[in-house]
């Protein structure tokens, strides 16, 4: 199994994604362009935008961590959250320093610190790990995990974009 580690620094924000993908091998520059499209599909006004970038089989895992007295995990199927997604109405956005990504065939994980935005303030942060699948020649997430901490944690944990 292959891996390189991409370091925080050089994925700040989302235009350096691209940047950092054309330094990888071929392989791990489209998952990380996968998953950067991910991102910016949360982020997209149209809100059926991100069915594109994830396999409506999928899972996600949410560690919920922001109330530290009483953390639990809830687990979504992914046909359920973006049937709610569709509905959304709130303007968020997300950003994620892609420090690790593996590749192997046709399945890759991509692991980082991240940071949500609601309406422009920050909601919440934590660590992502997408598994992204590469289905008929395109990359997808397959699953996500994330832990979800409060605002105060975001520093502590790296998460991009709080500036310097």
């Amino acid at each position: 199994m292959r891996g390189t580690p991409i370091f925080a620094a050089a994925l700040l924000g989302l235009a350096a994604a691209p940047l950092a993908a054309q330094n990888q091998p071929p392989e791990e520059a489209e998952a990380i362009l996968a998953a950067q499209a991910f991102m910016q599909a949360i982020g997209s006004e149209d809100k059926a935008a991100l069915a594109d970038h994830l396999i409506p089989e999928a899972t996600i895992f949410v560690h919920d961590r922001m109330d530290p007295a009483t953390p639990k995990v809830t687990i979504i199927p992914a046909a359920d959250h973006l049937a709610r997604w569709a509905k959304s109405t709130r303007r968020v956005s997300e950003e994620m320093a892609m420090e690790l990504v593996l590749v192997e065939g046709d399945m890759a994980q991509i692991w980082g610190p991240y940071a949500f935005r609601v309406e422009g303030e920050i909601s919440h942060c934590g660590i992502n790990s997408l598994s992204l699948v590469k289905r008929d020649g395109k990359w997808m997430v397959g699953n996500t995990s994330f832990t979800m901490e409060p605002p105060g944690k975001c520093a502590e944990i790296g998460a991009p974009g709080l500036g310097a």
